[in-house]
């Protein structure tokens, strides 16, 4: 056999730094794994909080406002940056290794270490490009009254935070954490959001005088001190430009409504042939493929506007850069938003009352988000391993036939067709309905955030229960 893409990063393995597997072999209880999993969660919490050395100015709009969802992000930190280069260094190798452009054999413990190094390798060249065109595009100040040695050194601040990203993630995965270090950063920003916005005491104006900025806050607040007690009721769930308590509880119901829908799924009676009296179930979930769709056409459309906002700045008179997307300050935050372009119509409406006001730009949005999440769904299963096919051989290879069915691989393969591709594009789509819903709702956050949040908890619980049950929960 001829030379290997894979093989040309083997010499990188004794380069690149590593965290050694937990346990020796063994698995580690729940309890154990879950308090590492709040020592990693402590150490991202402190350098969201650490600000860059030489920084000019951070002032203004942030181009990376719809990104830092799915980034995990810190504007201004040493976590400027996130796990946005992990993520997109992950999605790149498992389509490279989903489309067989990579030959990769993940049965073999060798092949799989070879493509992580590749993943970090690819993580690490991502870090210091975004970090030099961040410091080029005067993200943190003009680049010439930041000075050569400043920008050197944000450049290798923001390197040395991917660099702990990746040894973070790496510890997750090799068994010391109870659930990937993505997952669980993402999960706690939205969740930190949420609360902040929530219980808030710093006070702002907003045109109306000075009111706290938590919704719960400002309810008990308004209460207190208005002699109007309908008016301030009025008030605290309906305020603009400041989180009300309308957010908040259409935020609970989204909450609500997608762990409710979580529990749909389909079990397929399955029996192996090793131990025919022992039965079991093939679980196949309305959301197959999970986050992933909603996760790829949010970080499709982050991309998008980041462009969009950086041509937009620099020619803004030019026809084609406006086709693309015409981009306005917010007269409160002072947070640039499209007005106009492709970027206008694929971005959500700020409210049902802003969705009613312009259909056109309604139904584009909802055709959008729908239709990418559907395809990106149904693409990813094809990448992932999670096919049909793939499905098959893994059950197959396992000795497990359909009980009821004949067992060859081509009855397998008919009974699974009728769910998974059903699954993979139904799951996509109520994905991108339920994001959708928040949206319009106007919940706290985004949509795309509240979803993922959910969804990794409810993993979470999940995983929790699953180990309870195998005697490997321990004591909590």
């Amino acid at each position: 056999m001829g030379v290997r893409l894979l093989d040309y990063v083997k010499p990188l393995q004794r380069v690149l730094p590593e965290v050694t597997k937990a346990g020796e072999g063994r698995r580690l209880p729940f309890s154990t794994r879950f308090q590492y999993t709040a020592v990693v969660l402590a150490i991202f919490l402190i350098c969201s909080q650490i600000p860059l050395y030489g920084v000019k100015s951070i002032a203004g709009s942030d181009p990376l406002y719809w990104a830092r969802v799915i980034m995990a992000s810190s504007r201004g930190t040493v976590m400027e940056l996130g796990i946005g280069p992990s993520i997109t260094a992950g999605l790149v190798c498992q389509l490279l290794t989903g489309s067989k452009l990579i030959e990769v054999n993940t049965s073999l413990p060798e092949d799989r270490r070879l493509i992580k190094v590749l993943e970090n390798v690819l993580m690490l060249v991502i870090t210091i490009g975004q970090a030099v065109v961040y410091v080029y595009t005067g993200m943190y100040g003009d680049p010439a009254a930041v000075g050569v040695v400043n920008s050197v050194l944000i450049v290798f601040q923001l390197l040395f935070a991917g660099v702990l990203v990746m040894l973070l993630e790496d510890m997750m995965d090799k068994g010391w954490g109870v659930i990937s270090a993505s997952s669980l950063f993402i999960a706690t920003n939205q969740c930190e959001s949420i609360v902040w916005k929530a219980f808030s005491p710093f006070t702002l104006d907003a045109g109306r005088g000075k009111e706290f900025e938590g919704a719960l806050v400002a309810l008990f607040h308004l209460l207190l001190t208005r002699r109007d007690k309908t008016r301030a009721l009025k008030e605290a769930f309906y305020r603009q430009e400041l989180p009300n308590m309308m957010s908040l509880l259409s935020t609970v119901a989204v909450f609500c409504m997608v762990i409710y829908f979580q529990g749909f799924r389909v079990d397929l009676p399955i029996r192996s042939k090793r131990a025919r009296r022992a039965a079991s179930t093939y679980p196949i979930k309305l959301f197959y493929t999970a986050n992933m769709p909603i996760m790829l056409q949010s970080a499709l459309v982050s991309n998008l506007f980041f462009v969009s906002q950086l041509l937009y700045r620099r020619y803004g008179g030019n026809f084609l850069v406006r086709l693309l997307g015409v981009w306005q300050a917010n007269d409160f935050s002072g947070q640039q938003s499209p007005v106009g372009g492709l970027a206008y119509y694929i971005s959500p409406p700020g409210s049902l009352a802003a969705a009613a006001t312009d259909p056109l730009h309604t139904l584009f949005y909802v055709a959008f988000v729908l239709g990418a999440c559907a395809l990106f769904s149904v693409t990813w299963i094809e990448v992932s391993g999670q096919s049909v096919s793939d499905v098959a051989q893994n059950l197959r290879e396992q000795q497990y036939f359909l009980q009821g069915h004949r067992d060859t691989t081509a009855s397998l393969k008919k009974e699974l067709g009728r769910y998974i591709p059903t699954a993979a594009a139904f799951g996509g789509m109520c994905i991108g309905a339920l994001t959708i819903v928040a949206d319009f709702m106007g919940a706290i956050g985004t949509g795309t955030g509240i979803l993922l949040a959910v969804t990794i908890i409810y993993q979470l619980f999940e995983m929790y229960e699953r180990e309870k049950a195998q005697g490997f929960a321990g004591s909590m």
